[in-house]
Parts: C-alpha cells; structure tokens; sequence
C-alpha cells in the first residue's frame, strides 16, 4: 500500500493526507454511545460514510497566457507593402495570404502611405500572429492570424466630447488672434468657411473685429486628442455681427433663426492672404500708366495657391490671351458669371461643370501683370459688381419643424457661449 501511495501524483498524496486527518478528527469527535441512543441520525462504528470535499479546496488553474512580442515599423518614401514585409523579414506568401483573405485586408494594406505605422505582433518562435494599422487616435485595423486563416475588424476606443470656449480681438490678423485663442488650424479654416459666404477674410478684417467660439474637445482614454466640431460661433466684423450654429441633423450651419448661413457664391475665392488692390472703378493701370476701370478684386498669394470657383456653374471658357494670360470664366446661371485671370495652370476645360470651392486652377503671373495675383471678377447679368458687397442669393433654409427644433438647439448652443462671456467677466473681477 505504503509503494502504491509513493507512486501517486504529489495532488493525490495530499488528498489522501486531508482524508485521513478528516477520518480521525471524526472519530475522535463522535459522541459516546449513551449519546448515540438518544439522538439522530445514529452513527456506527466501523461504518464507512461518503465524504464530501469542499470545491473551493481546490486552486483553479488560470489559463495559459499567450506570448506576443510587438514591433512596430513605419513606412517609408517610396515604399510598398510587399517591400516592408521584405524588409522585416516576412515572406511575399504571407501576404498573398493576408490580401487573399478578404477584401478589406487587401484595401487597407493597399492604402499605406510614406510615415504610416503599422504593428506586427510575433508569438514566442517568432512567428506572424497579428498586425495592427492604427487608421486615427480612436481607431485602428486589426488583423488576426486564426486555425482557418485570418480575420479583421475595426477596433474603436470610445470618445468622450466636452465644450470648451475660444474667443478673440483682432489687432494685426485674423489667422494669429485665432491662434492666439488656442483654436487648431483645422477650426481656423473651419471658421473662416462657416462666415466666408459673409465676410471675405482676405480683404474685410479690420483691427478691433472679435469673435467667440463654443467647440468640443475629444479625449480617447483621457488623452486630448484635438478640437472637434465648432457648434457655435459669433464674428463681429466691422460693426455688423453675425451668428452661426451647427445643426447635427444635417451637418450644416445656420442663423440662429433658421436661416442657412451657405450662399451660392463664396466671397472669396481663395485661401485669405495678403491683398494688392481692392474693387476699385478708377484704378490706375500698374503697367500702362492709364487710368483705367479695374472691375474687379485682385489676391495675392503664393505662386501655385489653389483657386476655388465661387460657386456652382459650367466653365463658360477656358484659354490664354496676352492680357488675361490664363483664365477661366464660370456662367453660374444667366443671371450670374465669375472670371478668373492670370493663373499659373488651368484646371479646368470649356464646358466643365464644377461645385463650388472646386479647384480651378492655380495663382500665377501671367499676362499683362507686374507680379503674381489672382485677378477676379463677379458680374452680375453683365455689369461688375463688387463681390465682396453685391446680396449674394441664400441657399435653402430650415423650415417647419427642422426649423422649431433648431431655434431651440441654437438657443442652448448660444447660452452656453454666453455662460462662458459671464465666467469670464466674474474673473476678471
């Protein structure tokens, strides 16, 4: 017996161990047989009973932990996914193997660009386990090697949004006082897109023009990860303030009555820079000497700046001339055309139709000019007119109850903008 026990697994010892202990501590605990008489259930010498083991004796083994060694690589210039695997050492059927699997495997590992990351998970022999494309700071491409093959999905962390408030008063430009205020580049432009049908922030910023800004902030595992939509916004310019607010059910801006703050022509048709001439009837010809009409505004910015067409329209004509040089003329409908001259490179052709803020060309020096602007003109059935003045036609406004649910909603955003004016006011007190 004493052989067969030294035989057993050290687990079985033990239990043998805690069962003997248990025998003799119930015999020594049973009552004498005077005791045995009177009370029940009766038990007998000699008897064996079943013993019933507690589970929680034994420890539960937790499972085993897979090992994964994580190396992370960036793709470089010039660089195409069959060329990084080789590079770090996996092999070309692998990857055919990966983009065989389905077709989002094959589009994302398509679309990798010089500076992307991607993280390639190694079990313990070094062997292709998992790759992890991270597509933003919320969500990353996951793929995972399995018994059949692959398998992908979409990781996304959650985001928590909070308000947070930006204002300034301008005294040199527009750009540094947003700035300034702690606004991204992205809500910069943002901003100057959701006023630019108004304002044209190339040529109307005046020193002493303020805004306000109500905006979310994201945060992925309380990490600020950027600003995020503006919901809000107030631009005083030149004594005449205007309001904007987001509508989410529809991802466009409007008054706070309703009204669409997009107009069918932008005021400016390029990126706001510094100005060589505003509209101005009685220019004097910078070559000619000659006091002549000069119907238009002139831009200038860097050589090779994007041109925008200020609104919807076929492209009327498309050429070059020694005084215009490169141009481009859009017929909006019968009523309105833009003109577009002394471009660097045309984008477009005759009969093209583009949407506005499509890009048209690029700002250039050519024809009769002393140095590279964008000249523009916007007529109006057939007379200029100053496009940074002339009533612009409105796009569609809300009505009904998309109406009385947004004047609602623009109400709150406005409040809580005001709130922000009166903590403000409270601490500088």
């Amino acid at each position: 017996m004493r052989a067969f026990i030294s035989q057993l697994p050290i687990f079985h010892k033990v239990l043998i161990g805690f069962i003997s202990a248990l025998t003799i501590l119930v015999a020594f605990s049973l009552p004498d047989m005077e005791e045995l008489t009177q009370h029940e259930p009766r038990l007998k010498v000699g008897k064996h009973y079943p013993l019933v083991i507690p589970e929680d004796i034994f420890i539960q083994q937790s499972p085993p932990k897979v090992f994964t060694d994580w190396e992370t690589y960036t793709v470089k210039s010039g660089e195409s996914t069959a060329l990084l695997f080789n590079r770090i050492g996996l092999s070309a059927q692998l990857l055919y193997q990966l983009v065989s699997s389905n077709e989002e495997i094959e589009n994302q590992l398509s679309r990798l660009r010089p500076g992307d990351k991607l993280i390639f998970g190694f079990n313990e022999n070094h062997e292709f386990t998992q790759l992890i494309r991270p597509i933003s700071a919320y969500q990353s491409f996951r793929i995972s090697k399995t018994k059949d093959g692959f398998r992908s999905h979409i990781e996304k962390k959650e985001i928590n949004k909070h308000f947070n408030h930006a204002e300034a008063t301008i005294t040199s430009n527009f750009w540094n006082a947003a700035v300034t205020s702690g606004l991204t580049p992205n809500q910069i432009m943002s901003l100057a897109g959701i006023f630019g049908w108004d304002i044209d922030f190339a040529l109307d910023i005046r020193s002493g023009d303020n805004f306000k800004v109500l905006f979310e902030e994201q945060f992925v595992e309380g990490k600020n990860i950027g600003g995020g939509n503006i919901l809000a916004a107030v631009f005083t310019n030149q004594g005449t303030t205007f309001k904007a607010v987001l509508n989410p059910e529809d991802g466009n801006y409007y008054a706070p009555d309703g009204r669409a703050m997009k107009k069918a022509f932008l005021r400016s048709p390029i990126d706001f820079r510094r100005v060589t001439s505003n509209f101005n009837p009685t220019r004097r010809h910078p070559v000619t000497g000659k006091v002549v009409a000069h119907r238009g505004t002139d831009y200038a910015a860097p050589v090779g700046t994007a041109i925008w067409a200020a609104g919807d329209g076929i492209v009327e004509k498309a050429g070059y001339n020694q005084f215009n040089g490169n141009y481009v003329f859009l017929r909006h409908s019968n009523t309105y055309i833009t003109k577009y001259l002394h471009m660097k490179k045309r984008l477009v052709k005759t009969g093209q139709r583009v949407k506005q803020g499509d890009t048209i060309g690029t700002l250039g020096g050519t024809g009769r000019v002393t140095g590279p602007h964008l000249h523009y003109e916007f007529l109006v059935n057939g007379i200029h007119k100053n496009p940074r003045t002339v009533d612009l036609p409105q796009s569609r406004s809300l009505t009904g109850d998309k109406k009385t649910r947004f004047v609602k909603l623009a109400k709150q955003q406005l409040d809580k903008l005001n709130q922000y004016d009166h903590r403000l006011i409270a601490q500088d007190k």
